[in-house]
């Protein structure tokens, strides 16, 4: 099982976790990297002290590798002060009402400093920075070199893949438009490239030399053993991952994984701003029916005010429900069980 991947992150199993923005967890984080993989922890709208606190946290529950994940800027992202809420906010407010939300101040910044977040997750000294939606500068590089941290880049087309390289990253990882989630490109625009992981991964297994990691629509063995088959010496697996007890998924969110079809996930810009393949419910109907959506982040944060308070109350009408192509394939609920399994399909 050994490979240069498992060598450079210092890891056993080349399972690596997908890092979830607002479902990660500590006790996923953790079992996943007591099982010798690389569990991964989401930092999106993470401050820097909330970054220190939650390291300290995985540092306490284990003493395994694991890897923090944070957004880089695109350059695209808007202020508050750039834009009118009026339209997205009136457009919402059918759901803000069904959580019983009130509009509360826009705030002076959607999300926190990005410097401030990579001078957290550096003090944190995770054994990976894993990044997606851009390239990492060769600032970070140096500095995340210095302190021994490896980087993982994510790549959603050849091109990506290429610059990731170049930059310095110790691996890549190869994106399929399958995966759940934010479609994380960052060359091109999202929907210009939507490459499937059976596509995607053998051209960038031929287009770089460091190890790369497949994602999207992998839940099971038969998944790694195809990702292996493409060339990929790791998979990244979220949505199977994020079905387990151990995710901070809700109930809700879990049975929609559990009663998921092959045709029941699309991409929408309705809950973020940004595309992100999901399960349809509610609120992301009643959003692409108003046909008003406000730029990221300022999407986000105005459904983040209904969305946390329907994930309270275990509503799952008005949460964004991620998930990969292959959700229906996602039916073990816990997270060692899902390990196991994905393990059982990498080559000796």
């Amino acid at each position: 099982m050994p490979s240069h991947l498992t060598t450079v992150l210092g890891i056993d199993a080349p399972i690596i976790l997908g890092p979830f923005g607002g479902l990660s967890s500590i006790a996923l984080t953790g079992a996943v990297s007591d099982r010798g993989g690389l569990g991964s922890y989401g930092l999106y709208g993470y401050s820097g002290d909330r970054i220190r606190e939650t390291a300290a946290q995985l540092h306490e529950n284990t003493a395994r590798p694991f890897a923090l994940n944070i957004w880089l800027p695109t350059g695209d992202e808007i202020m508050p002060a750039d834009v009118d809420l009026g339209p997205a906010r009136d457009a919402l407010a059918p759901l803000l009402e069904a959580a019983g939300v009130a509009l509360p101040e826009t705030p002076e910044r959607f999300l926190p400093d990005t410097a401030e977040q990579v001078e957290a997750v550096l003090d944190a000294a995770p054994a990976v920075l894993s990044v997606v939606y851009g390239v990492p500068d060769e600032a970070l590089v140096d500095a995340a070199r210095g302190r021994g941290i490896r980087i993982i880049g994510t790549a959603t087309t050849v091109a990506e893949a290429v610059a990731l390289e170049s930059a310095g990253v110790d691996a890549v990882v190869a994106s399929g438009a399958e995966a759940g989630g934010h479609r994380i490109s960052f060359l091109r625009s999202a929907e210009e490239s939507l490459v499937g992981t059976f596509a995607l991964v053998p051209q960038v297994v031929d287009a770089v030399r460091v190890p790369v990691i497949a994602a999207g629509g992998i839940a099971d063995r038969r998944g790694v053993r195809a990702a292996f088959a493409l060339g990929a010496q790791g998979a990244q697996v979220g949505t199977a991952f994020l079905r387990t007890r151990q995710s901070a998924a809700t109930d809700a969110h879990r049975r929609a994984l559990a009663g998921a079809a092959d045709t029941d996930t699309v991409l929408t810009r309705a809950m973020s701003g940004r595309l992100a393949r999901g399960i349809p419910n509610r609120a992301m109907r009643h959003i692409e029916t108003a046909g008003v959506i406000a730029p990221f982040p300022a999407q986000n944060w105005l459904t983040g005010l209904f969305r946390a308070e329907a994930g309270r109350r275990g509503d799952g009408d008005l949460v964004s429900l991620w998930a990969g192509q292959a959700a229906g394939l996602s039916v073990r609920e816990d997270a060692v069980e899902v390990f196991d399994e994905l393990v059982a399909g990498v080559p000796d």
